[in-house]
């Protein structure tokens, strides 16, 4: 399996995250036939280009959590546009249990 495989197998998983839901990483990675790599998730949507139209905001850590450095201009970001899709983001962290993606 190469690389550039694995990728787009987890962009085309991330792409199908509807709005007003979010996934684990590890959730991803499982979808993707990728089990155990969760942080190969993380670092795959690290490196997404400038302007990507990928829904990178609905992908949280498995506690909930928004993993980006709490209060950095990303964290901002992602925490907005979650916000802005219905989603309630208390003190960093979202309700898994009533926003997880079911595919």
């Amino acid at each position: 399996m190469n690389e550039i495989s694995s990728k787009q197998r987890l962009y085309s998983i991330i792409q199908q995250i509807p709005k007003g839901c979010v996934a684990t990483y590890g959730q991803i990675a499982e979808l993707a036939g990728l089990s155990g790599c969760a942080r190969m998730v993380g670092k795959t949507l690290s490196q997404l280009p400038t302007g990507s139209t990928l829904p990178w905001h609905r992908v949280i850590a498995a506690s909930g959590k928004i993993s980006l450095p709490y209060n950095s201009d990303a964290f901002k970001v992602q925490q907005q546009r979650l916000i802005n899709e219905g989603i309630k983001v208390n003190h960093h962290h979202v309700d898994i249990k009533q926003h997880r993606w079911h595919p």
